[in-house]
């Protein structure tokens, strides 16, 4: 029974691993680089599974759990932490402002729809937006983040919302930053499915189709584009409904959460069959 387990999950690894590597190849990181992030990876998680557990984390004892050396487990331990928090910030913040535009009526024309906003001098301009919605990032630098991914466009004394959908367009780091955060959300969603009953688990369904005519991969793509970003708008404006307000009680009981829609096509794919959930 160990060993199917092993061997199933070694060929899910596996099939993870090869549009990974087919990204690391294309921007040029060599394995040494991924093989050293991997090692640091069991160390990080080693240390918080066995917190997890109620035991007690060690040097000696990550080591023991993910087969590394003392030495290695200590050195990969006190090493600087790998990430792009800038990028990671810009990410979530323009989506925010998006949103608050899509979504709150200090911001909307007569007819509800999001207004054409000047860039300042107003309760419902551009500036008090971003200031509402994406923190201490300044509006001049959200303005230009949004143009970049061709999300708003300035037509005069007036800045006009032309794509609701945010797609980091500036540089490839912004874009491999949106794999660091979703991926890891989907894989952690399917790893806490597994361990928990079936009363605790998290939604996670998939629809696929193996025998779609060509002429039809197109009009399926528009309409799942159109119908999963009404959804996502949907659910954004239940969460705003239900944020904690800062300074309240609650503020320092917080909660994260997310959910993720994909789209992905292929011609002549390689697997039989129907699928649907």
């Amino acid at each position: 029974m160990k060993d199917n387990l092993q061997d199933s999950l070694s060929s899910a690894i596996l099939r993870l691993l090869r549009p990974l590597t087919r990204l690391l190849l294309k921007h040029g990181m060599p394995y040494g680089v991924f093989a050293e992030l991997a090692r640091k990876a069991y160390v990080e998680e080693g240390f918080d599974h066995l917190q997890r557990s109620g035991k007690r984390p060690t040097i000696s004892s990550v080591s023991a759990l993910t087969g590394l050396t003392r030495k290695e487990t200590k050195a990969l331990r006190e090493s600087s932490p790998v990430g792009n928090e800038k990028s990671a910030q810009r990410y979530s913040r323009a989506i925010r402002v998006i949103s608050g535009w899509v979504n709150d009526n200090q911001f909307h024309d007569e007819n509800g729809d999001p207004a054409a906003l000047p860039f300042d001098g107003t309760d419902n301009s551009f500036s008090s937006l971003v200031k509402k919605y994406s923190g201490d990032i300044p509006p001049v630098a959200m303005l230009s983040v949004l143009e970049t991914s061709h999300n708003v466009i300035a037509t005069g004394n007036s800045i006009v919302l032309k794509e609701r959908a945010y797609i980091p367009m500036s540089t490839p780091v912004d874009k491999i930053n949106i794999l660091g955060t979703d991926v890891a959300e989907l894989i952690g969603t399917i790893g806490h499915n597994i361990e928990v009953d079936s009363a605790q688990r998290f939604f996670q369904r998939k629809v696929s189709n193996t025998a779609v005519r060509p002429e039809a991969m197109e009009k399926f793509r528009e309409l799942s584009n159109l119908k999963s970003q009404q959804l996502l708008e949907e659910y954004h404006t239940w969460l705003s409904s239900n944020e904690v307000d800062a300074g309240s009680d609650d503020s320092d009981r917080i909660g994260y959460v997310a959910v993720g829609i994909y789209y992905t096509e292929q011609y002549n794919p390689k697997d039989p069959g129907n699928e649907s959930a």
